[in-house]
C-alpha cells in the first residue's frame, strides 16, 4: 500500500484544522460585553407671560438610582408673543408653536419620536388669563393640547402650573446644575454630592417665590413637597408672597411717596435720578390687589395725575424702601418662618441689570452708589431707555432689602447669596427640573450585551487561520502548477 503525499493530506487537514479551531471557539472562556446605553429624549414647552421656550432634553437610558443625568440638548424660542396673547385667536395659538416642534422632529430619532414624553407649562401669563377670564384660558389650552397632540410624541399634559410646582421644579433645576445632588468625579463615576442644598429665591413681576429645604414638617403642610431623586428624599418648603414682585413693588413705592408727600401734584421720588420725572395717574399705582387697601379720607381719584420727579437720594430711597418691609424684623414676609439655610440662589429678570449696577462686593455699598447717580451718568454708563433706567435703583434697593430684611441673610459673608439667572449656560428655570422629576416615572432601558472572547485567545486563533488560508492557497497553487505542466507535456509528446 503506497503512502498518501503531503498534497494529497492537506485537503482533509485543513477541514480537520477547521473543526479543531470551530472546537476551540465553543470551549473558550467568553464574557458579556454591555452596548452603550442609548439616549433618551424628552420635551418641556415653558409658555411664559411674553414669550414660549421649547427645551429639548437628553439623558442615558440608564439611570442613576433611578433618576435620569440629563443634558440640555438644544433650545427653540417661539416666535411671537405668549400664548395668553392669543386670547382672540387661540387656534394662533398651537400654530405658533408647530416650527418648534418641526424641528424637535427633526433632532430626536424618528424611532424615539413615540417614547419622548412632551409636556407644556404655562406660567405668569396665563395665571392672569385664567384669574380674568377662565373661559378664554380653557380654549386656548383645548387648542394647544390639540396641537400637540397631532404630533407622535408622548403627550403629557398642557396645563397652567401651579406656583408650588414652579417653585419646586426651579429649586430643583438650580441644585442639579450646581452639582448639590449628584457629582462627577475623577474615577469616571457619578456619586452622592456632600455639598448640601441651597434655598432658591425667584422674583417674578407680581410676587417673589422661596424654595427650600427643611429637616422637620412644615407647619404649613399646604407648601410641603417631598421628593425623591438620584435615591435621596428631599423635604422642601415653597412659598409664594404676592405684592413682593417688581412690577408691584414700583406701584407700591410709588403710592407711598406720593402719600407721604400728602397728596401734591408735584412730588420727589428719591429712588429716581434726578431731573427724571414722570406724570402718573393715580389710578395706575393705586387700583389692585396689592395697593387698593391702603386707602385714606383724602384719596385722590383714580383719574387724578401727580408729576413725579427724581432726586437720586440713595439715603431716602433706603428708609422709603424699608417701609414696606415694617414688621418683618424677625420672619420673612406674610410671617412664614424664615428657612435654616443660609446660601441663597436668587433669579430675577432684573438680575442682569441689577450686576451690571453693583460692581461691588458689598451690596449695599454699591446699591447706595448707583442710587445717588443722576440721570446723565447712568445715561453715560449703560445704553438703556430713561424709562428702564429710573427704575433700576428702586429694583436693586428691593433686593437688597428683600435679603436683609425680608429674609436676614448676611451678604457681607463671602459665598452665601448669588445673583443669576442661569448656571453655566442653562436656563435656571422650572423647566428642567420637572424633566428630572418626571424621570423617575420612566422605565429604565435593560442594557445590552454582547459575548466576547477574551483577549488572550485571539492570537492564538489569528495565528491558526493564518496558516490554514496560506496551506489552502498553496494547495490551489500547486494543483493549477500541475495541471499547466501535466499541458505541457502532452504538448511535447505531440
Amino acid at each position: 500500500m503506497s503512502l498518501m503525499s503531503w498534497r494529497e493530506l492537506l485537503p482533509p487537514s485543513l477541514v480537520i484544522l477547521a473543526g479543531l479551531i470551530g472546537i476551540l471557539l465553543l470551549c473558550v472562556t467568553t464574557k458579556d460585553v454591555q452596548n452603550p446605553p442609548r439616549r433618551k429624549y424628552g420635551i418641556v414647552l415653558d409658555a411664559g407671560p411674553s414669550r414660549t421656550t421649547l427645551f429639548i432634553y437628553q439623558w442615558s437610558a440608564s439611570k442613576e438610582n433611578n433618576t435620569g443625568v440629563i443634558s440640555e440638548h438644544s433650545s427653540c424660542a417661539v416666535q411671537g408673543p405668549g400664548i395668553s396673547n392669543y386670547s382672540g385667536s387661540p387656534g394662533e395659538a398651537g400654530n405658533s408653536l408647530k416650527p418648534c416642534l418641526g424641528q424637535a422632529m427633526k433632532e430626536i430619532p424618528e424611532e424615539q419620536h413615540d417614547q419622548t414624553p412632551i409636556y407644556l407649562g404655562a406660567t405668569a401669563g396665563m395665571k392672569l388669563l385664567n384669574l380674568t377670564g377662565p373661559t378664554m384660558s380653557d380654549t386656548l389650552l383645548a387648542a394647544i393640547t390639540a396641537t400637540l397632540k397631532s404630533y407622535p410624541f408622548d403627550f403629557q399634559g398642557a396645563e397652567i402650573l401651579s406656583s408650588q410646582n414652579e417653585g419646586v421644579f426651579g429649586w430643583v433645576t438650580v441644585n442639579y446644575l450646581l452639582e448639590n445632588f449628584i457629582k462627577y468625579g475623577w474615577i469616571g463615576r457619578w456619586s452622592r454630592s456632600r455639598k448640601g442644598t441651597v434655598g432658591v429665591m425667584t422674583i417674578g413681576k407680581a410676587s417673589t417665590q422661596i424654595t427650600f429645604k427643611i429637616k422637620e414638617r412644615s407647619t404649613d403642610p399646604k407648601n410641603e413637597v417631598t421628593l425623591w431623586l438620584y435615591g435621596q428624599e428631599h423635604r422642601v418648603c415653597t412659598h409664594r408672597f404676592l405684592c413682593y414682585g417688581t412690577d408691584q413693588l414700583r406701584k407700591r413705592l410709588l403710592l407711598k411717596t406720593i402719600q407721604d408727600h400728602g397728596y401734591v401734584r408735584d412730588v420727589s421720588n428719591p429712588c429716581w435720578p434726578l431731573p427724571y420725572s414722570r406724570v402718573v395717574r393715580f389710578g395706575s399705582v393705586h387700583d389692585g390687589p396689592c395697593t387698593g387697601s391702603n386707602v385714606s379720607l383724602r384719596t385722590p381719584t383714580s383719574e387724578d395725575v401727580f408729576h413725579v420727579t427724581g432726586s437720586s437720594n440713595s439715603s431716602a430711597c433706603r428708609k422709603l424702601m424699608g417701609s414696606l418691609f415694617g414688621g418683618f424684623s424677625q420672619c420673612s414676609p406674610n410671617g412664614v418662618s424664615q428657612p435654616n439655610i443660609t446660601r441663597f440662589q436668587v433669579i430675577s429678570e432684573a438680575l442682569d441689570l441689577v450686576k451690571k449696577m453693583t460692581p461691588s462686593t458689598n451690596l449695599g455699598q454699591a446699591v447706595n452708589s448707583f442710587c445717588g447717580l443722576s440721570m446723565e451718568e447712568l445715561s453715560k454708563r449703560f445704553q438703556m431707555r430713561p424709562d428702564r433706567l429710573a427704575d433700576h435703583c428702586s429694583v436693586s434697593m428691593f433686593i437688597y432689602y428683600l435679603s436683609t430684611r425680608g429674609f436676614l441673610f448676611d451678604l457681607d459673608s463671602s459665598g452665601q447669596i448669588t445673583f443669576q439667572e442661569k448656571v453655566g449656560n442653562i436656563s435656571a428655570g422650572w423647566a428642567l427640573g420637572y424633566m428630572l422629576n418626571l424621570t423617575n416615572t420612566i422605565p429604565e432601558d435593560k442594557p445590552s450585551s454582547l459575548k466576547a472572547i477574551e483577549y488572550g485567545i485571539w492570537p492564538l486563533l489569528f495565528i491558526l487561520f493564518v496558516l490554514m488560508l496560506t496551506g489552502s492557497f498553496t494547495r490551489i497553487a500547486y494543483r493549477v502548477m500541475a495541471k499547466d505542466n501535466g499541458q505541457d507535456h502532452i504538448l511535447e509528446e505531440l
